[in-house]
C-alpha cells in the first residue's frame, strides 16, 4: 500500500475519530479501515490511536501525523479549484454577507440577471472567513473585518462609509443627549458607534468600554435587525450608507449627519484569478457599476 493510500484511511479515521464513520464516508468496511491503520502503524513504528473500550483516540503522534495530512488535503483542494475550468452553463455561487445580501444584492440581482442572462446566480448567505472549496463557493462579497487569506484574489468594490439615521420623525431627538436619543447597537458590529464618532470627530455622552451606550439604548443581534429597527422609528442606528440607501432613497430612512468612512471596504474574493473565468469577471464589473450608481436621499451636510 502506497503511503498515499493510507494517509486517506488515516485522515478520514483521525477527523471522525471513530472507525466506523471513517469506513461508512470511504464505503468499505470496519474492518478495512482497521487493518489499513495498523498497516500504517507497523510502517513508521508508532501508535497513532489509542484503542480503549470500542473507542480511537488520536495519540500524540497521531495528533501531529493528522494536521499535516489536514494541511496537505487543504493543499490538495485548493489548487484542484485553481484549474478546475467552470462547467458550462455552471451556476456562479456567491457567497455575501446577511445584511449586505438582503439590504442591498437581492434588489439589484434583477439589473444583473437582465444583462447576464447566460450567467445562474447561486447566492448563500453567510459572514466571515470562506472556505471555497469545501463550502462549494466561487466567489464571496465581504467586508474586510477580518484577516484575509494571502493566497485569495481580492478586489476592492468600495469604501464603507457609515453615518447615524433614523425615521424621519425622529430626527428632532438629539444624539448628543443620551438622555432623548436612543441608539441602537448590534452585537454583529458593537463599535459601530464608537467607529463613527471617532471617523467624524464628534463626542458622543457613555463610556468607551460601554459601546457609548445609554440607559435606554437598545442591542440587536445582527446589523439588519438594527437597521429595521430604526426604520420602525424605535432610535438611532449607524447605518451603512450601501445598506439603507433604498430606505434613504425612498424617504423610510434620513441621515441628517451624512456619513464618513469607517476604515473598511468591501471586497469581491475568488480563490482563483478573476480573469482566468468570465463569469467572475462579470460579477466583478457589474457590483463595481452597481456601487458607483448615484444614492438619492443621503444629507452631506457636516456632523454637528
Amino acid at each position: 500500500m502506497h503511503w498515499l493510500g493510507w494517509i486517506r484511511f488515516f485522515e478520514a479515521a483521525a477527523r471522525h475519530q471513530n472507525f466506523a464513520r471513517a469506513a461508512d464516508e470511504l464505503h468499505l468496511t470496519h474492518g478495512a479501515i482497521s487493518r489499513q491503520i495498523r498497516q500504517l502503524e507497523d510502517a513508521l513504528g508508532v501508535p497513532l490511536f489509542e484503542r480503549r473500550n470500542r473507542a480511537v483516540f488520536l495519540t500524540e503522534a497521531g495528533q501531529t501525523l493528522h494536521e499535516a495530512a489536514t494541511q496537505s488535503m487543504d493543499l490538495l483542494a485548493a489548487a484542484a479549484e485553481r484549474i478546475r475550468a467552470p462547467a458550462p452553463n455552471a451556476a456562479l455561487v456567491l457567497s455575501c454577507e446577511p445584511t449586505i445580501a438582503m439590504r442591498w444584492l437581492i434588489p439589484r440581482l434583477g439589473r444583473f440577471s437582465a444583462a447576464h442572462p447566460d450567467i445562474a446566480l447561486h447566492l448563500m448567505a453567510a459572514g466571515g472567513p470562506v472556505e471555497f472549496a469545501a463550502q462549494g463557493i466561487d466567489v464571496a462579497l465581504r467586508r474586510n473585518d477580518f484577516a484575509f487569506d494571502p493566497q485569495w484574489h481580492t478586489s476592492e468594490l468600495a469604501p464603507e462609509r457609515v453615518g447615524p439615521v433614523c425615521r424621519p420623525d425622529r430626527a428632532s431627538a438629539a444624539l448628543a443627549d443620551a438622555s432623548d436619543a436612543v441608539r441602537l447597537h448590534t452585537r454583529t458590529r458593537p463599535d459601530a458607534w464608537q467607529r463613527w464618532a471617532r471617523s467624524a470627530g464628534v463626542t458622543l455622552p457613555g463610556a468607551p468600554e460601554s459601546g457609548l451606550a445609554g440607559q435606554r439604548d437598545a442591542w440587536y443581534e445582527h446589523f439588519y435587525l438594527s437597521l429595521q429597527a430604526a426604520a420602525a422609528g424605535l432610535g438611532w442606528a449607524v447605518a451603512s450608507e450601501w445598506m439603507a440607501a433604498d430606505e434613504l432613497a425612498d424617504g423610510r430612512l434620513i441621515a441628517p449627519h451624512g456619513f464618513v468612512p469607517d476604515g473598511s471596504a468591501y471586497h469581491l474574493i475568488s480563490p482563483v484569478p478573476f480573469a482566468r473565468d468570465p463569469r467572475r469577471a462579470a460579477l466583478l464589473r457589474w457590483l463595481r457599476a452597481e456601487l458607483m450608481r448615484p444614492k438619492a436621499g443621503v444629507a452631506n451636510t457636516p456632523v454637528g
